[in-house]
């Protein structure tokens, strides 16, 4: 290779880690901190049976939109399958995406003009339609963003290098967040609430990420060119009826879907309740920033090593060794009590490992492109890689009910404070943040252990295998 293709590779790779960066930036928001913002400052009335009704029905409201929305992605994914422009067919959506999910995320940062309490009826309409337009431009971003990878490169050592720089970009933005979280909100805040903030910090610190996440969308935009072969090529495209019939067949996609569902909903669970821990378990939310500190430089380091890592161990062994990591990191967490430097080593080694199983996971996705395209005889990239946003988002949604439920259950809302918290509620409060995600991680390893066989070896026998017959089975 030239040293000016060199070059070029390498600052297209640095525009699509910028892309991610802001990315999960944006994710972060939502998945995590828009829940803490409703629970703690949306409905924060005098009246606390009306704040918890309110924070109920919102819950649930988000629960179900985001449920029912899993069935609109895959349609979202076969939709950019067939978007056909100048700039590719990915871009696009990547840029417009971003730009309105951050101006809707950034009003539902907020009580829409008091509406919360002068008009709670309107203001859950009002809710309901700008999440729902957030949540579908943020999932075709989604979907688009990932799904480049297949359309840059079919080698899988190629395809590790470049998500590698993707997930470097992507943990480094969404630990950003947890560094900066509550700086932000308290700087902004007129009232800091108990460590909490107020609705004026919030909003001001969902105006700064849907910046940072739009700015990331339009360097990812300006930076990054797909690649032409004629694998990509299929000559016919796939209708909307076929759409759920193309995912349901490709069952290496669904087996490890399903091992990272049932993963991703065990860590988010803790990673939600990360400064739950802190605002009332600790007392003290000002040391949730070290957490961010140590995120980023314990995933910035995971991630940098994947490519070295997978060679030495493959992917199946690191996506098992991970697990072990954090199954260990959990019961160093569940015996932190108050000591806030054993509670800092626990939540950092349990994040150490996340970066490199999204990654697993991320690149056997990517690779059951080739293997669908060889099984049945159609290509769909987008299709398949927006199974993963998929999970994410079915993740997020039952994560996001267990946490507003839960809040509820064990008094964490409104008004409280560390010296609020009964012993009884704290005690429920650790087992569903400690040993429901310990249960889940377990089943999801066995799943992966004994359902999942696409390996790299045999993709790379997938891919020799269509180069030489494509031609005949794309007739």
């Amino acid at each position: 290779m030239s040293n000016s293709n060199s070059k070029s590779k390498f600052w297209t790779r640095i525009a699509y880690a910028s892309g991610t960066f802001g990315h999960d930036f944006f994710y972060a928001m939502i998945g995590t901190y828009f829940m803490i913002f409703v629970t703690s400052n949306l409905f924060n009335t005098n009246d606390q049976i009306y704040n918890e009704y309110m924070i109920g029905i919102v819950t649930t409201i988000i629960l179900v939109l985001r449920i029912g929305e899993l069935f609109i992605d895959p349609f979202i994914g076969n939709t950019i399958d067939k978007t056909k422009t100048r700039w590719g067919k990915f871009k696009p959506w990547v840029i417009i995406g971003a730009f309105i999910a951050a101006i809707t995320l950034a009003i539902l940062f907020t009580d829409i003009g008091g509406l919360t309490s002068s008009n709670p009826i309107l203001y859950l309409v009002l809710f309901v339609v700008l999440y729902l337009i957030m949540d579908i431009f943020y999932s075709a971003k989604d979907v688009a963003i990932w799904s480049m990878i297949p359309a840059l490169s079919f080698d899988s050592r190629e395809r590790e290098i470049t998500a590698t720089f993707a997930r470097i970009g992507s943990v480094f933005g969404g630990q950003l967040v947890t560094i900066l979280v509550i700086p932000i909100v308290l700087h902004f805040s007129l009232n800091p609430n108990g460590g909490a903030g107020d609705a004026n910090g919030w909003f001001a610190f969902a105006v700064i990420g849907g910046g940072i996440a739009t700015l990331g969308a339009i360097i990812l935009g300006l930076g990054t060119k797909e690649g032409t072969s004629t694998l990509r090529e299929n000559k016919t495209e796939t209708s909307f009826k076929d759409v759920f019939s193309i995912l349901l067949k490709n069952d290496q996609l669904l087996w490890i879907a399903c091992a990272y569902l049932i993963f991703g909903l065990g860590q988010n669970i803790v990673n939600n309740f990360n400064l739950y821990y802190f605002i009332y378990v600790l007392g003290d939310s000002t040391q949730f920033s070290f957490l961010g500190v140590i995120n980023v430089i314990i995933g910035l380091l995971a991630v940098a090593l994947f490519p070295t890592l997978t060679q030495k161990f493959t992917r199946r062994k690191l996506f098992i060794y991970s697990i072990i990591i954090m199954l260990i990191a959990l019961i160093l967490y569940a015996f932190a009590g108050q000591s806030v430097i054993l509670t800092l080593i626990a939540a950092g080694l349990f994040s150490l490992p996340q970066p490199l199983i999204f990654l697993v996971v991320l690149m056997t996705i990517t690779d059951t492109v080739e293997y669908g395209q060889l099984k049945l005889g159609h290509r769909d990239e987008a299709l398949v890689l927006c199974v993963r946003p998929l999970i994410d988002k079915l993740s997020g949604a039952i994560t996001s009910g267990v946490i507003g439920i839960t809040a509820i259950w064990v008094g964490m809302t409104g008004k409280a404070t560390a010296a609020s918290i009964t012993l009884s509620n704290l005690m429920n409060f650790q087992i569903v943040m400690f040993a429901v995600p310990f249960v889940l991680m377990l089943i999801a390893t066995f799943i992966y252990k004994r359902k999942v066989t696409l390996t790299e070896t045999e993709h790379a026998k997938i891919v020799k295998d269509l180069e030489q017959n494509w031609d005949t089975i794309n007739k």
